[in-house]
């Protein structure tokens, strides 16, 4: 199964490194705000390639409010990485259990 093209990757790499670079003169909160667009991006190719697993926990990101930052409401801005971190692991723990 491949859901990334050589493209794909490519501009992904290119998103992450200029936003790194732009980060640099951002404020802080814009530091999440990128993680979770190349998330998104990144969950958007998983399309109907990935498990129902991979696909319900991509559903899930791409419907991460992509406006909300920790300097609108910081509480839930938390509460909702937290909730998705912890689905996060619960598909990693799933798919690939400890020998």
């Amino acid at each position: 199964m491949t859901m990334l093209e050589e493209s794909d990757v490519a501009e992904l790499l290119a998103f992450l490194v200029t936003a790194a670079r732009t980060q640099t003169d951002e404020a802080p909160e814009y530091g999440p705000l990128r993680l979770m667009t190349a998330a998104a991006r990144l969950a958007d190719k998983v399309g109907d390639q990935g498990s129902a697993a991979l696909q319900a926990l991509a559903t899930e990101i791409l419907a991460f409010p992509p406006t909300l930052t920790p300097a609108v409401d910081a509480d839930t801005y938390r509460a909702q990485l937290d909730a998705l971190c912890e689905h996060l692991a619960d598909y990693l723990l799933t798919t690939n259990p400890a020998s």
